[in-house]
C-alpha cells in the first residue's frame, strides 16, 4: 500500500472509518493526527518507525515519564516535527490515532483513568479516537480499561501486544496480536503494518493478550526443557551441537531449542553465546508467566506445569537478572 492511500484510509470520517472505502467527505484534505504514549524499550523504536513511515504532514505527539527519551526522541525523529507532550492527556487531546506501550497492568489503567477524568475536547480530525494499546498486560484491566474508554470517550480500545523483541522493534518487523471486531480490523492492521510485519486477529477486545499469553507460556516451558534436556544429553557426554541437530530434526524441536539454544556456543547468534545478553529478559519472560498464571485462574484453565516453572523463573531471575530467559540453563547449573 503506497503512503498516499494510507494517509487516505487514514483520514476518512468515522462512517467510512472501518469500510473498504478509502475517499473523504469533504473537498479538504486534512492530515491525521497521531500520539504515542510510552517510549520504552520497545516503544521507543516503534514510535520511530511510526513517525518515519505517516507522511510527513501528520502531526504525531509523544509523551513518557522520561525526559531524556522524549529529548532524545524529538531530535532523531525522522520527519521532525515531533510535538512533545507534557501529560498523557495532552497527547490525547491533540491525536486522534492513540498507540500506548507500557509495562504493567497499573500503569495501563493509571494512563486511561488519568486521561479521562474529565471530558476530552472532540478529535483533531475525526469525530471519534482510536486506542490501540500494544502493552502486554493481563486480558481484565484490558477489557475494563476498553469499557472506560467507551463509556468517558464514545470511542474504541484493542489490545494489540507484540512479539519480536528489542530487535523487531528496530526494524519494524514486529507480530501484533489484536484483539477486537472484525470490521475494525482492517483499519488496525494498516496503522500496525507501520510498525510490523504480521497481524494477527484473535477475536473480540481482550483475545489479543489472551493470545499472547497463551503462546508466551508455552515458550516458558519449551525454554526449561530445552535448557533440561541439553544439560541432561551434554552431562551424557554428547556434543552440545550435535544434540541440538538431533533435537531440532526431531520431536523435541521448539523455538528455544532451535534459534534460542541456551548452551553457549551452540547456536552462534543465540544471546547464551554472548554471556547472554540481549534477547528477551529473565524479567519479561517472568512477567508474562505471570499474566497468564492469573489469567489462566480467571478462566478455570488447569496449568499444571505453571507454578514449578514460576518457581524456576523466579529463582532465575533472583540469579541473573537482566539476562536473557535461556539463562535458565546457567541457573540449572548446566555444563558449558
Amino acid at each position: 500500500m503506497t503512503l498516499g492511500l494510507l494517509s487516505s484510509a487514514l483520514r476518512r470520517s468515522p462512517s467510512q472509518l472501518y469500510s473498504g472505502i478509502r475517499h473523504f467527505t469533504s473537498s479538504t484534505t486534512r492530515e491525521a493526527s497521531w500520539g504515542f504514549i510510552g517510549l520504552g524499550a520497545m516503544g521507543y523504536p516503534m514510535a520511530k518507525n511510526l513517525r518515519a513511515k505517516i507522511p510527513e504532514g501528520d502531526t504525531m505527539t509523544i509523551f513518557d515519564i522520561n525526559t531524556t527519551s522524549l529529548d532524545k526522541f524529538a531530535q532523531e525523529a525522522t520527519p521532525s516535527g515531533v510535538v512533545v507532550a507534557k501529560s498523557p492527556r495532552e497527547v490525547v487531546e491533540n491525536a486522534d490515532h492513540i498507540i500506548s506501550a507500557l509495562p504493567e497492568p497499573r500503569h495501563v489503567k493509571g494512563v486511561y483513568e488519568d486521561v479521562l477524568a474529565s471530558s476530552l475536547p472532540k478529535a483533531p480530525s475525526q469525530s471519534s479516537r482510536l486506542f490501540v494499546d500494544c502493552s502486554t498486560i493481563d486480558p481484565s484491566t484490558s477489557r475494563e480499561v476498553a469499557k472506560l474508554v467507551k463509556e468517558k470517550a464514545g470511542a474504541k480500545f484493542v489490545d494489540a501486544p507484540m512479539s519480536g523483541g528489542v530487535v523487531g522493534a528496530r526494524a519494524g518487523t514486529l507480530t501484533f496480536m489484536v484483539g477486537a471486531e472484525e470490521e475494525d480490523v482492517p483499519q488496525i492492521r494498516e496503522i500496525l503494518l507501520l510498525m510490523g510485519k504480521k497481524v494477527w486477529h484473535m477475536g473480540p477486545q481482550g483475545t489479543g493478550l489472551s493470545g499472547k499469553l497463551a503462546n508466551n507460556y508455552a515458550l516458558a516451558i519449551n525454554n526449561i526443557a530445552a535448557a533440561e534436556a541439553m544439560n541432561l544429553g551434554i552431562r551424557w557426554g554428547i556434543h552440545g551441537k550435535a544434540l541440538a541437530d538431533l533435537i531440532n530434526s526431531a520431536t523435541g524441536r521448539s523455538w528455544p531449542s532451535e534459534v534460542n539454544n541456551p548452551v553457549p556456543g551452540v547456536v552462534e547468534t543465540a544471546p547464551a553465546s554472548r554471556d547472554y545478553e540481549g534477547g528477551f529478559g529473565i524479567s519479561l519472560m517472568n512477567k508474562d508467566l505471570r499474566l497468564a498464571i492469573t489469567a489462566a485462574q480467571e478462566a478455570g484453565a488447569t496449568l499444571a506445569l505453571a507454578q514449578k516453572a514460576k518457581e524456576v523463573y523466579d529463582e532465575t531471575e533472583k540469579a541473573h537478572k537482566g539476562k536473557d530467559f535461556s539463562v535458565v540453563y546457567r541457573w540449572l547449573g548446566g555444563k558449558e
